[in-house]
């Protein structure tokens, strides 16, 4: 990327001057000079500035601003503004704006208020960035090209007409026929049987449960629309800014389900995201690393920019906690150790005004002499030490499944248990594993498995017979395969395979449920020395061992856990939610089996990661814990700019990042 740090962390984050007066422009460049700020995402917010009126365009203060920053050694990603419409739009064209399942417009007055079938938004949305691209390719200041902003955080589903109607096309290309459709659908149930497109509508609120393969491909539907929207805007700025790269943020959060993401990477010249805690998350700081590992999943094992995350509260939860003293580093420290190799945040400066006033920044209300602005600096230079990590990938042996399509189906209408979201299971083995210093890629099904020593497969409910093989294929070559309860059971389509559960997998496990018995909230079943929570399944084996028995309940003496030997390697079943240090001796056999070794051996509470190139490696250690630990490790601590061995030091919520010796 022309202009973009490459000596450095990249760091930085939203830039809005617009909300603040020219005279604060100036102090603004020397805080960021201060605080090491390398590069800024610029005007994602603006269209309402860019273009006050249909057509009439003010560029003069974006101009300013684009050559202030160039003159302080900031690179600019900029946006095409596209986020949000402005007033003027919407009024002149209220078709635009999104409609809720129960038909209710969601009016102007907040942002992202567009439907994304909108052919009239997309006409105005691509003229702008026709006009920013013609005037700023040239600027030196110009490092990327930002697409719009957190694509569909706010606007779908939307289920207006004119989505309706997309929604046919889309049907048609996808299915063919009518017949097709109906057999997709099994619309023999119920009566739903379409003799004609035009019957075809949104799953808008209905008596019941609607039919899962109809909401099913809705969602698929709603996602490709917003990829072709952004596919548009990206090929206006290849055609008029050839050679600048173009991204879009993803929003890699656990609680963040609408889009396709593996589908959306592929389309990116470099993958970005954001990501904020979530305080009500039982393990957030677990959650962090999941998220970091599943965005490098995404972006092939490359490195990927970290365009959005907090210093301190966010504005959007019940209750906005501040970070304590350290905490900002550490989750930054944790970004890059898992593969960022840029820092940035919302935002720059702390808003007066507005929803997000209360959304902490670089430059908090209380300003420059405040504790929050100096860890900030402090940051900012730890940045530039780390310039060497820049273009390293991390080290992982073990990958987990992620399918955001088969997360969709399984948390479609009229499943077994609702209390059983499909991402539990992934982020409870992750973050079992994270204890215990290895590391992960989280990937798609369909993404290369062969370098892998143990493959997880957790609640992989929908899988296709191509994904399916490969898991097969990857045990077959010697890889270490663990598949969890509620995997396989259905098709692309959400069709149960039939014949007895785990569907897809039961040859490879040799094992057959015949049925089903979901644990109620709270409740938990015997198996072994420890116990099992959310499933159970009445289990039978054709060949796997039996490892653990349920011991109480009505499935008591029957396989809980079973292994298989498979080629090379093994096949694990897991019918039951272990509890942690149930699944945690499950997790040590398997690596033990596959040779898996940890980054560091690393206490509980102390995060290991380790990235690596041609001219070395480095160990990330993040103490998440109140008090001192040591880890195993040699070489220069570049957070302390010193020598360290045999062993590090970390003090209480301390951070290390070893240059290896």
């Amino acid at each position: 990327m022309r202009s973009w740090p490459s000596d450095r962390i990249a760091f930085g984050g939203d830039y809005n001057p617009e909300q603040w007066p020219r005279e604060v422009w100036d102090e603004d460049m020397a805080l960021m000079r201060e605080a090491g700020v390398s590069f800024v995402s610029l005007g994602i917010f603006s269209w309402s500035w860019l273009e006050p009126a249909k057509g009439e365009y003010e560029f003069g203060w974006l101009d300013d601003v684009m050559d202030l920053l160039h003159a302080n050694g900031v690179a600019v990603d900029l946006a095409t503004a596209t986020a949000t419409p402005p007033p003027w739009l919407s009024t002149a064209h209220p078709d635009i704006l999104p409609v809720d399942v129960d038909g209710h417009t969601l009016w102007p007055g907040s942002r992202q208020a567009w439907c994304p079938s909108s052919t009239v938004y997309r006409e105005y949305a691509l003229a702008l960035t026709r006009q920013l691209a013609q005037r700023y390719h040239d600027h030196p200041a110009l490092a990327l090209w930002h697409v719009s902003n957190e694509y569909a955080c706010h606007n779908i589903p939307c289920y207006c007409d004119t989505c309706a109607a997309a929604f046919r096309v889309w049907l048609r290309r996808r299915h063919d026929s009518l017949d097709a459709l109906n057999d997709s659908w099994g619309t023999a149930f119920w009566s739903q049987r379409y003799t004609e497109w035009d019957q075809v509508l949104p799953p808008r609120r209905t008596t019941t449960f609607h039919n899962p393969t109809h909401v099913l491909d809705y969602r698929r539907f709603q996602s490709d629309q917003l990829l072709d929207f952004f596919r548009a805007e990206k090929a206006v700025l290849t055609e008029v800014s050839p050679g600048v790269p173009v991204t879009t943020n993803f929003m890699t959060l656990a609680h963040f389900e609408h889009l396709d993401y593996s589908q959306w990477a592929p389309e990116q010249d470099v993958v970005s995201t954001d990501h904020y805690v979530v305080d009500a998350l039982e393990h957030p700081q677990a959650e962090l690393s999941f998220c970091g590992d599943l965005t490098r999943g995404l972006a092939g094992g490359r490195p990927w920019l970290l365009m959005e995350h907090s210093t301190s509260a966010v504005n959007w939860q019940p209750v906005n906690p501040a970070k304590a003293p350290g905490e900002m580093t550490r989750n930054s420290v944790v970004h890059v150790a898992r593969g960022a190799d840029t820092l940035g945040f919302f935002q720059f400066r702390q808003s007066r005004a507005g929803a997000e006033k209360f959304h902490s920044a670089l430059v908090p209300h209380a300003g420059r002499d405040s504790a929050r602005f100096r860890e900030v600096a402090e940051l900012g230079a730890l940045a530039g030490r780390l310039g060497e990590v820049v273009g390293s990938t991390v080290e992982a042996q073990v990958a987990i499944l992620w399918d955001y399509q088969s997360n969709w189906a399984a948390t479609g209408p009229a499943m077994p248990s609702s209390a059983l979201h499909p991402t539990a299971v992934p982020h409870a083995v992750h973050r079992l594993l994270r204890d215990r210093g290895v590391t992960a890629d989280v990937v798609h099904p369909g993404a290369d498995l062969s370098a892998y020593r143990v493959v997880v497969v957790p609640t992989l409910y929908s899988v296709t017979d191509e994904h399916a093989r490969s898991v097969s294929d990857a045990a077959a070559a010697g890889s270490h395969v663990v598949v969890t309860f509620f995997s396989g059971i259905s098709d692309e389509h959400d069709h149960v395979r039939l014949g007895g559960y785990p569907g897809a997998f039961r040859d490879l496990l040799q094992v057959r449920a015949e049925e089903f018995f979901p644990l109620r909230v709270g409740e938990t079943v015997a198996v072994g020395a420890g116990t099992g929570s959310l499933w159970s399944e009445d289990l039978t084996t054709s060949g796997a061992e039996t490892v653990e028995t349920y011991a109480s309940g009505p499935l008591a003496g029957k396989p809980a856990v079973t292994r298989a030997t498979v080629g090379e390697g093994s096949a694990w079943y897991l019918g039951t939610l272990p509890d942690d240090e149930l699944l945690g001796s499950l997790l040590d056999r398997v690596l033990g089996d596959a040779g898996v070794q940890p980054a560091a051996a690393v206490p509980l509470g102390v995060e290991a990661v380790r990235r690596s190139s041609g001219s070395g490696s480095w160990l990330f250690l993040v103490n998440h814990t109140d008090s001192e630990q040591t880890v195993p490790a040699s070489g220069t601590d570049l957070v302390r700019q010193a020598a360290v061995g045999p062993q590090v030091t970390l003090p209480a919520g301390g951070v290390a990042v070893v240059r290896e010796s």
